[in-house]
């Protein structure tokens, strides 16, 4: 025990002999574990706001999507491509209860960009096109007025609800209802294949301020008829997504049997290998999402852990520098008794020590950072969580020591197997 005491007080003096290389030496290991740290942190906030906006909409959610996908993957809409196998009826005839008799409420939609326009004011947003039934399968506070009704909405009436933001920009002094706005498709929206100019519409609601949920600023968007967004806005007639809500979570299965039975028939599919939509539930989609937000971070950390095995040969390279910057001291060391054991110790723990230091501060500065991005993201609107992996720490300081023993052996066994009388005359 005293050897042992008496090599960590000699390590700890010749490592602050040289402070300067000694920092330089652990900025890899720090720039290593404090990357692994920062991802495994985001990756965990990023995944909590997104579930979380995901289990707000409720438990008792079914979405449409056309085309076929993997089960345990991502949907082929999700990536952005055009699918035009669900049509209008086919949320028509999910709308019938003899065909779904779970569902309360079924609506459509399709969501573009446009330009609209009030008087000398103008903005661009996204407009939502669905139908009346929308208040029905989502919460939706309004600040004046109402959402348009399912009779509004089934007639392709021209009413328009506008959101907190828009509102603001279109009518800064608050009078927005009753008034006409007029809408025209964006120039550069690739879903438009209709050239319409511009359609006045009646403002019927705003909505409450809601803030940002999913990535998207909820208050900067609109929402219209569905007929007339498909059509008129559009020019298309295919359906993006259809949303279902089941009356109890007990029954969202069988509704999702149900779906995918009324929605074979309205597509004359047999096989259902041949499916060309996608029926998912919340519970299905917060698997996907787990699957793939864990892969994405365990592939992240292993490429910020690459930092550690470089930081790790820089350490080795600077402990074979000092073997034989110090080559005549551990000849002077053995010459006076010291053991082959105790050279090598030293080096060891020098190793060690070094890559140790770093890891302790690559996770306080880790965690730093987590701290300060999750309140970067709540100031900018996001739920976002501060999670930190105690597993992660864990393994940041594991894989700090195990780096300094593995890449501090071949310095230390070096040094430990000099000839004393060489090393004495070693210029």
């Amino acid at each position: 025990m005293r050897n042992f005491l008496s090599d960590i007080k000699v390590t700890i003096k010749n490592l602050l002999a040289r402070k300067g290389r000694s920092f330089l030496t652990i900025l890899g290991i720090i720039i290593g574990v404090s990357g692994v740290i920062i991802i495994i942190s985001l990756g965990a906030g990023a995944q909590s706001l997104v579930l979380g906006q995901i289990t707000k909409l409720g438990t008792n959610l079914i979405g449409v999507l056309p085309g076929k996908s993997n089960e345990n993957g991502p949907p082929t809409a999700v990536f952005g491509v055009q699918i035009k196998t669900l049509t209008l009826n086919d949320a028509n005839a999910l709308k019938n209860i003899n065909n779904v008799p779970h569902a309360t409420a079924v609506a459509a939609f399709v969501n573009g960009s446009a330009t609209l326009i009030a008087g000398r004011e103008s903005v661009d947003t996204s407009v939502v096109s669905t139908d009346g039934t929308y208040p029905k399968i989502q919460n939706v506070d309004m600040a004046k007025g109402q959402f348009f009704t399912e009779e509004e909405g089934n007639s392709g009436s021209n009413v328009i609800v506008l959101g907190y933001d828009v509102a603001t920009s279109l009518f800064p002094n608050g009078d927005e209802l009753g008034q006409i706005v007029k809408i025209k498709i964006s120039n550069n929206n690739p879903a438009s294949n209709s050239d319409v100019g511009s359609i006045p519409f009646r403002v019927v609601g705003v909505q409450k301020k809601i803030g940002t949920a999913a990535f998207q600023n909820q208050d900067d968007q609109v929402f219209i008829p569905f007929i007339i967004g498909q059509r008129q806005l559009l020019g298309i007639d295919y359906v993006q997504f259809i949303r279902i809500k089941v009356d109890d979570a007990a029954n969202v299965k069988m509704t999702m049997e149900d779906v995918t039975r009324v929605l074979r028939e309205q597509h004359n599919i047999k096989n259902p290998n041949d499916d060309d939509f996608d029926v998912r539930d919340l519970a299905n989609a917060i698997k996907v999402l787990t699957n793939i937000t864990g892969t994405l971070n365990i592939f992240l950390s292993l490429m910020a852990a690459i930092s550690l095995v470089v930081g790790g040969i820089g350490i080795m390279n600077i402990m074979l520098v000092t073997v034989s910057e110090r080559t005549r001291e551990i000849g002077l060391r053995k010459a006076i008794g010291a053991t082959r054991k105790n050279i090598r110790s030293q080096f060891l723990f020098e190793s060690i020590i070094l890559t140790l230091s770093g890891g302790i501060i690559g996770i306080v500065a880790g965690i730093l950072i987590s701290y300060l991005i999750a309140i970067g993201a709540r100031f900018a609107g996001y739920d976002w969580a501060f999670i930190i992996s105690p597993i992660a720490i864990f393994l940041a300081v594991f894989v700090s020591i195990l780096t300094g023993v593995v890449f501090g052996l071949y310095p230390a066994i070096k040094a430990a197997k000099l000839d004393p009388i060489v090393a004495l005359h070693y210029e």
